[in-house]
């Protein structure tokens, strides 16, 4: 394959400090711009402040290898990086409507002065930025998008956690009359099915295909688990209205899976399972299983402090925590003073991402709402805080996305649920049907 000339752009660096070793051997170039760049997020305490940081230092490093201005060997199998100087830009090149001042300007006038300084190789302005590329692409420049942490290649292939498995009529009666119900490996490959660790599956009788039942799959060396019962005043005087928020709580509630993910469009009741199975396990009648649930969703923008204006963190969270706050009402009532009660003793805690990092939560449920707007990076930094007896959910909506640095694909969501499929202390549903109103479900299929 023949060698390219990447320059690399800001926004890649501040999502992927690790990015240097993942362009193959093609020579990689820096615009002395985007080093400014990095600066200025140096000092955030949120994943891109991290990537600046890491990044810097990997300049550093490199920088006693040889002279950056000249290029530097990025390693075995790996090409070169070099800074791209400021007298070196042409930018006499760019259209008179694009500013000097500007930064991604700046980038694009260093990719065409490399584009004309090596006219044999093909030039290519590596971009997270869509309106970048685009500017790009209008200078007859080449332009490739940077994805760090996709781990499938689309939306629709994504873990749901459910799958229908066709069985034999007699398994099924087998199954109602509490019997063990074995599942074959044989079978699922005649079917095209892959089984993961507490995955779902609705058996669905070769016979009639109405004849169905939902369990949970553990391994090939044990029968299927049926689902717990769930009466019409379950907990809190609330109980589940579907099957897969049934198999949500299901999850919830299991001692054995430390690590739950819940995703689902608006309405669909991933927040407030979460939020019920904590509150059971805290004070209802599962009581004393944790000690407190910690609750927190990302800051927009994205992981960023919360501020140094007057007031407590529960204060400056306020905002955004209302989903929680109204989900917790609708639970225990309209009325706040036993929630009020319940915070100011500290079994209920309201905390920030950012103030997440450098813990070590043992004894609690821990719930992070909205986490498709966490990185990868985010999403380990969470996982590792996670001490003994403790259970921590993500649920988000990977639709409603507002973070500039990932997508459906790359999220830190997403990512979780796909690293551990596999894994048997981890357990995902996805949420399917809406059940906040009708109008609420009608709207997220039309709108």
């Amino acid at each position: 394959m023949a060698k390219k000339n990447l320059i690399i752009d800001t926004n890649v660096f501040l999502s992927d400090s690790e990015c240097f070793e993942k362009f193959a051997n093609n020579d990689l170039f820096v615009p002395i711009k985007v080093l400014e760049e990095l600066d200025k997020h140096k000092t955030r305490q949120d994943s891109v402040g991290f990537h600046a940081r890491q990044t810097i230092k990997r300049f550093d490093a490199l920088r006693l290898s040889g002279s950056l201005s000249k290029g530097v060997k990025l390693g075995k199998g790996l090409g070169t990086l070099r800074f791209v100087k400021a007298e070196e830009l042409v930018t006499e090149e760019l259209p008179q409507g694009l500013s000097h001042k500007s930064s991604d300007n700046l980038i694009l006038a260093a990719a065409l002065a490399i584009k004309a300084s090596n006219p044999k190789r093909k030039t290519i302005v590596v971009s997270q930025d869509v309106n970048m590329r685009v500017i790009a692409d209008a200078l007859g420049l080449l332009t490739e998008d940077y994805i760090s942490s996709q781990v499938v290649s689309s939306r629709d292939v994504i873990y749901e956690g459910f799958v229908k498995f066709l069985v034999d009529d007699f398994m099924i009666e087998e199954f109602y009359d509490k019997q063990d119900v074995w599942l074959y490996e044989e079978d699922a490959a005649e079917q095209g099915i892959e089984l993961f660790p507490n995955q779902f599956v609705m058996l669905v009788s070769v016979e009639n295909e109405k004849k169905t039942a939902i369990a949970r799959f553990q391994n090939w060396n044990m029968p299927v688990i049926p689902l717990r019962n769930f009466g019409e005043d379950f907990i809190w005087g609330v109980t589940p209205r579907n099957k897969e928020q049934k198999c949500g709580m299901d999850l919830l509630l299991d001692d054995d899976i430390p690590f739950v993910s819940l995703i689902g469009r608006a309405g669909s009741g991933k927040t407030l399972m979460a939020m019920l199975a904590g509150l059971d396990q805290v004070l209802g009648a599962e009581k004393g299983r944790y000690n407190r649930i910690i609750v927190s969703r990302p800051v927009q923008p994205l992981g960023k402090d919360i501020g140094f204006l007057p007031g407590t963190m529960e204060e400056k969270m306020a905002p955004w925590m209302k989903p929680i706050f109204d989900n917790m009402q609708f639970i225990m009532g309209k009325d706040r003073t036993m929630l009020d009660m319940y915070m100011e003793k500290g079994v209920i805690e309201i905390d920030a991402i950012t103030y997440i990092r450098g813990r070590s939560i043992s004894n609690a449920f821990v719930i992070i709402d909205e986490a498709q707007n966490l990185t990868a990076h985010e999403v380990k930094t969470i996982l590792t805080r996670v001490g003994e007896n403790t259970k921590i959910v993500l649920t988000g909506d990977i639709e409603q996305i507002d973070n500039v640095y990932t997508n459906e694909t790359s999220n830190g969501l997403t990512y979780a649920i796909e690293k551990f499929k596999t894994s048997n202390l981890s357990g995902h549903i996805t949420f399917k049907k809406g059940e906040r109103s009708k109008l609420a479900t009608e709207a997220s299929k039309l709108l």
